[in-house]
């Protein structure tokens, strides 16, 4: 798992001033004026930083709220989301998801009893979802999130 920086960049009229960052790095999005940016586990940050945004790099210490902040405006995050679900569609189509939701609430509930092979069905269904949301939190986590 890799570590996150965050940076004010600097604009003029001309130029731009962003961070040097390693290879591999990913730009994750800017909050209120302040870029956040995944750094890959192993590497550091070059020491030759522009004299305009040096004294603004710091290591994050990531709270529950900036994460979720973070991810929500990341668009790295919302393409992971996306890969996520074309993962759970490859496989399982929007009808067989909202199937195996009503006749498991209908067994939660007392209302349905499964038929023969529903139940595995559903099982089967559940393992291959967590293996796909287990794949996003795995990228996530890549991230530094």
């Amino acid at each position: 798992m890799g570590y996150i920086v965050s940076y004010i960049k600097y604009t003029d009229a001309v130029t731009t001033k962003s961070l040097l960052a390693p290879e591999g790095s990913t730009e994750l999005c800017t909050l209120e004026g302040v870029t956040y940016v995944a750094i890959p586990d192993g590497e550091t940050l070059p020491e030759n930083q522009p004299a305009e945004i040096a004294a603004s790099i710091e290591t994050v210490t990531l709270t529950d709220t900036l994460k979720a902040s973070i991810k929500a405006a990341s668009p790295h995050c919302a393409l992971i989301a996306k890969r996520v679900e074309q993962k759970i569609r490859d496989q399982y189509s929007q009808e067989d998801e909202f199937y195996f939701a009503r006749i498991s609430i209908g067994v939660l509930t007392s209302q349905y009893t499964f038929e023969a092979g529903e139940a595995d069905a559903v099982a089967d269904f559940g393992v291959y979802v967590e293996e796909c949301r287990q794949w996003g939190r795995d990228q996530r986590a890549a991230l530094g999130l």
